[in-house]
């Protein structure tokens, strides 16, 4: 078994491969200390004396954008927004070196007017890219950003807008009713990455009903979310995409609309998420490098990933690496989370199918205290939703260390399910962990290298 794993580590991209070969957690320390932390002026301005009131009637986006366009061509500093309630007709859009900060007590109340996401920008949806309604709070190719302070930021999402558009009845959704499953809107967004079409020709927006993220700095570097709590968004909460230096510390999460996914940090270098608190209606954390043709032409990983110290109640999983990964994912790191709910199916969650393709590896997972989940503790699944997909690019999972988990109930403990006997998941390694509660043991198809290593299972012994 040496050997096997001194041939996995020789493969390994990335300047962090040698510390790998020597104990993988010191590469995770090595990350976080290599993370460039935006910094800012001390210098400062109030949206209250640009005009901004907060009765949460009167329109504070104009006061906002001088704000953030004063702070930006002064070289940078705070905008702060303080106590009170603030409509917002639009969204924002930050600028390098401006750190938005909301006291404590200021909630900003988002229009839940599509019109007022125009014009479209550059964005990607569900790992796709295109020209799609502006996020709620976006930043195009800025430096040195930051949402921080203890205020809300509430989207204002709900079964009476942007969740419809879904498609669900479960989200307000009726007979008649237009949605992002029509033919032309998801399909044909789909069918546009399939062809290969330049991204910025696939436009979106109005007639689509492709839902925005809340909170999305694109091809930024430098980038903080700290202390603020995000309620209510109409997609994905927290979505950086091809960034580097990205920290999210003591967020607050609250957001159970559909594909209401905590963050999803999309082929992204050098990330820290930790002390955050996740109660979503999708993945808490889900790790993601873009879907089919897009990932695979883009060629960027999500690498280099830490997630510490968080707390995940509800959600479809609790630390996720896919489905959209085609890009691949190397260098995940996740310890000190606690996992508990009767609505949080997964707690460790490998996702992915035979039309992605990619490489995901080197994923590291301790310290892990589960309570309650609705399906397995840990899943691998190679066999993720197909969505008329017919590409066959089988993609490779190999080199997962679990160690020091400890669940009280799941219907399964380890599910594993590999694409094949000439495409399994490769080299898990599962040790010091106690399942129980466990209602129908484990479920393994297709695993090569597996090792499971001092795991009980309901008090027994598990062997592979």
């Amino acid at each position: 078994m040496k050997k096997i794993a001194f041939l996995f580590l020789g493969l390994l991209p990335g300047a962090f491969a040698p510390l790998l070969s020597q104990n993988p957690w010191k590469q995770a320390k090595a990350i976080v200390q290599s993370i460039e932390r935006p910094a800012f002026p001390n210098r400062e301005v109030s949206v209250l004396s640009l005009g901004a009131k907060p009765d949460g009637i009167t329109d504070c986006l104009p006061a906002l954008k001088a704000a953030i366009a004063q702070m930006h061509e002064q070289g940078g500093g705070k905008v702060v927004v303080p106590p009170g309630t603030y409509r917002l007709n639009g969204p924002i859009h930050l600028r390098s070196n401006v750190n938005l900060y909301l006291a404590e007590g200021a909630t900003l109340n988002f229009s839940t007017n599509p019109e007022h996401y125009l014009p479209l920008v550059e964005t990607t949806w569900e790992g796709i890219g295109c020209m799609n309604y502006s996020p709620l709070v976006y930043a195009f190719e800025q430096d040195n950003i930051a949402i921080t302070g203890k205020g809300v930021l509430d989207a204002q999402g709900s079964n009476e807008n942007w969740w419809p558009w879904c498609g669900a009845k479960s989200y307000g959704w009726t007979d008649g009713m237009p949605s992002q499953r029509s033919p032309g809107n998801r399909p044909g967004l789909m069918e546009m990455n399939t062809r290969e079409v330049p991204p910025t020709a696939r436009i979106m927006g109005p007639g689509h009903y492709l839902r925005p993220s809340f909170v999305e700095p694109f091809r930024c570097t430098r980038v903080l979310i700290e202390g603020v709590t995000l309620k209510n968004a109409p997609f994905w909460v927290m979505h950086p995409v091809y960034c580097k230096d990205v920290t999210v510390r003591g967020v607050k999460v609250i957001s159970h609309g559909p594909n209401n996914d905590g963050c999803d940090p999309e082929a992204c270098d050098n990330v820290l998420i930790e002390d955050c608190y996740f109660d979503t209606g999708d993945d808490c954390i889900a790790l993601k490098s873009g879907r089919n043709q897009d990932g695979r032409r883009n060629n960027r990983a999500i690498e280099n990933v830490v997630i510490r110290n968080c707390i995940m109640k509800d959600g479809h999983g609790g630390v996720v690496i896919g489905s959209e990964v085609s890009g691949g994912a190397r260098n995940i790191f996740a310890e000190n989370c606690q996992m508990d709910s009767p609505n949080l199916d997964r707690a460790i969650r490998i996702k992915t199918n035979r039309a992605r393709g990619g490489v995901i590896e080197n994923l590291y997972f301790r310290n892990i205290v589960v309570g309650q989940v609705a399906e397995a503790v840990v899943k691998v699944n190679m066999h993720y939703t197909l969505d008329g997909e017919t590409d066959v690019l089988i993609p490779t999972i190999r080199n997962i260390q679990v160690e020091n988990v400890r669940s009280t109930k799941s219907p399964y403990g380890i599910m594993v399910l590999g694409y094949d006997e000439a495409h399994p998941v490769e080299g898990l390694h599962i040790r010091n962990c106690r399942f129980d509660g466990v209602e129908k043991g484990n479920r393994i198809e297709h695993a090569k290298g597996l090792r499971l290593e001092k795991v009980r299972i309901n008090g027994v012994m598990a062997k592979p």
